[in-house]
Formats: C-alpha cells, sequence, structure tokens
C-alpha cells in the first residue's frame, strides 16, 4: 500500500503523483488537516516532521521530502526508468529539479499570497507583480535553453526531468502568465499535459483549487487563523522582491509560519 499525504495545489506533491503514475503504480491521498492553520499533527507530522506536503508512507517507510521521495520510487519501482542513463544527462535533470524547487517555485508561491490572500496593495502590489513577471519571463528563457532541440527535458522521452517542470509552469499559467505561443517552452508544456500523468495531476488539482475559492480567505489571513509557510527559499523572494514589509506585517499579525522545531 502507498500513501501520499498531499494538497493537490502543491507542486511538490504533484511531482511524486506524476512519478507514480509513470511507474503504474496505484496510491491513495490523504490530505493532512491544520495545514494552514499551521496545527497539522498526529500520522503526518510523524512521516514528516517538517509538516509539509508532501509525506510517502509505503509498506510501514515513511519517506519526507519531494526529490528523496522521488528517488525512493525510482529505487523501488526502476521500470520505467525517469532518469536518464548517462550520468550527465541525470546531473541535467536533478539540476533542472533544484531550479525549480527552490527558485521558480517561490514565484508563483508569492502571487498566490498577493491574489489569493492579500498580502499587498497598491504601489507595493504593482512592485512585486512586475518582479514576478520580469523574473517568470527569465526562467522562461533558461528553460527553453535547457530544452535545446530535445523533445524533452529529459531527453528523447518524458521523465523526472519533465515532471519537475510542468508543475510550475502550470501555476505560472493559473497566474496569467504563460510562455510565448509557439515556442518551444510552449509546445512542450502542451505534449506534457496530454500525458494521462499529467492531466490526472492537473485535474485534481483544478478541483482543489476551485473547492477551496474561499471568498473571505485574505480575511483568515488578517485575523491570524489562516498562517502560510514562509521558509527559506519563499522567505528570500518576498524580501529580494521588495517585499519586506509583508513579512514584518506578517509576523506583527502571526499569520505566517515557519518549519516546526523537530522533536
Amino acid at each position: 500500500m502507498i500513501t501520499l499525504y498531499d494538497h493537490p495545489l502543491s507542486p511538490y506533491a504533484q511531482k511524486c503523483k506524476i512519478a507514480l503514475r509513470e511507474k503504474g503504480q496505484a496510491f491513495e491521498t490523504q490530505m493532512p488537516g491544520g495545514l494552514g492553520a499551521g496545527g497539522a499533527q498526529g500520522d503526518f507530522v510523524r512521516a514528516n516532521p517538517r509538516a509539509e506536503v508532501p509525506a510517502l508512507v509505503h509498506d510501514g517507510v515513511e519517506i519526507f521530502d519531494s526529490t528523496i521521495i522521488l528517488e525512493y520510487i525510482e529505487d523501488a519501482w526502476p521500470t520505467p526508468a525517469l532518469l536518464p542513463a548517462s550520468p550527465a544527462d541525470r546531473a541535467r535533470v536533478r539540476m533542472i529539479e533544484e531550479v525549480m524547487d527552490t527558485h521558480y517555485e517561490a514565484i508563483n508561491w508569492g502571487l498566490s499570497e498577493i491574489a489569493w490572500f492579500g498580502r499587498a496593495e497598491g504601489e507595493l502590489r504593482d512592485t512585486l507583480l512586475a518582479r514576478a513577471t520580469e523574473q517568470t519571463n527569465g526562467f522562461y528563457a533558461w528553460l527553453e535553453a535547457q530544452l535545446g532541440d530535445r523533445p524533452w527535458f529529459n531527453g528523447e522521452t518524458f521523465g523526472w526531468g519533465d515532471l519537475s517542470v510542468v508543475p510550475y509552469v502550470n501555476g505560472s499559467v493559473g497566474h496569467g502568465r504563460p510562455s510565448a505561443k509557439g515556442s518551444k517552452l510552449s509546445d512542450w508544456l502542451a505534449r506534457a499535459n496530454a500525458r494521462p500523468s499529467v492531466a490526472a495531476t492537473t485535474a485534481e488539482a483544478g478541483q482543489a483549487a476551485a473547492a477551496s475559492a474561499m471568498p473571505n480567505v485574505a480575511e483568515l489571513v488578517k485575523q491570524g487563523l489562516f498562517k502560510r509557510e514562509y521558509r527559506d527559499h519563499r522567505l528570500e523572494w518576498m524580501i529580494k522582491s521588495g517585499g519586506v514589509q509583508v513579512v514584518l506585517d506578517g509576523l506583527a499579525r502571526d499569520n505566517i509560519r515557519f518549519s516546526p522545531d523537530f522533536s
């Protein structure tokens, strides 16, 4: 039995679901309670003491961190292979994953802070949105260079490199920032989204977005009833993009959170 602690809108969890589906492995998902308020507990926190999705449980083995989960999936079910064959190409797609996880993700997260959670208004909002657009376009250029003349980031076949990119680029599209129509990246995204593993995962995200569209969520944030996680790359993005006041306000209002202490 495979259980994945999941939130359908998490690109980190999406990577793992795409990988499991590409491997043909059946799994069940559980959405932990208390994530939004910063009060997750129980079996989920035992599986992931960082109290964030995803976490994978397989025959009693508990694993957290999306990259380590992907490595476990590749080791446990080596066929079909998701990593390329050569050491150089394996390193290349792992570097792509690292960039997407620790740089690109923060842009879409920051856009969500503004659009859904009302973190910035007026001139500050305009500044953060402009920086996000500029940064997204920069990553699009970088991704085009990484893709080169390959049909897939992985090479000749869909794999690790592609499932590491597609949740984030789809997230940018959802924020109204698609890549240029007819570009290599746009064509790649269409091919990736046509795969059953990606289509199913993206559909789950869409359903979750519709179900969680609470009109008063920004007010819940202001009241400290909904706390967003501001750790490492996300905190860096907000500060370097001009949103240090957002962080200071969040600390004062106790509506942001960081990783819990391990115990």
